[in-house]
């Protein structure tokens, strides 16, 4: 097969679907709701009880909320898993699913929070799955087709905005279990 025949909206798809399948996914089966909120360091930022955080800002609405600031400290605060899955949901993919495939507003101040394990995958799982439908939506062409103004590079084509949420699953994700083996590490948990 040539360049010229090359589905590149399927070869995007498939870069993230086979990640997600053959390395991050299975990687995530049995998050605790002990992993999914551990902090492995003093004032780590995580998605809390509402009212018991002490980061500058808690957004999110519901019994959740994300801890951040703005501006961003220096050096930026640790993250635990629970921040790190939502910042990919919301921040990722959510927020982007809304801009470019429909799907309802999304933002960290918007958000509800997921206060479990299984219910932060099950959130992951739903915006991953729009996203990608969206991107096959897009076919070929669509890939052209400039983001827009609701991206930083507007006038960057669709098949860019693409590649750089795979970056964005691929690095965030793979943080994720590296924190799970930590985890695993430090308390002796069997998985």
């Amino acid at each position: 097969m040539n360049a010229a025949e090359l589905d590149w909206n399927a070869t995007l798809r498939e870069q993230i679907q086979f990640h997600w399948n053959h390395q991050l996914r299975p990687r995530l089966d049995g998050l605790t709701d002990d992993e999914y909120f551990w902090s492995p360091v003093p004032d780590a930022w995580s998605v809390r009880p509402r009212g018991s955080s002490t980061a500058p800002v808690q957004a999110g609405v519901g019994d959740f909320t994300i801890d951040y600031a703005f501006p961003e400290p220096v050096p930026a605060a640790f993250t635990t898993i629970a921040w790190r899955l939502g910042h990919v949901i919301v921040g990722v993919l959510a927020a982007r699913n809304a801009a470019h495939f429909g799907a309802p507003p999304a933002s960290y101040e918007t958000w509800q929070y997921a206060g479990t394990a299984a219910g932060v995958l099950d959130q992951l799982e739903t915006q991953l799955d729009r996203w990608l439908t969206g991107v096959r939506d897009l076919g070929e062409a669509g890939l052209r087709v400039p983001v827009g103004e609701k991206e930083p590079y507007p006038e960057a084509p669709m098949a860019d905005l693409v590649l750089h949420i795979n970056r964005e699953l691929i690095h965030h994700l793979s943080e994720v279990c590296l924190l799970r083996d930590l985890y695993l590490h430090m308390n002796g948990a069997a998985r």
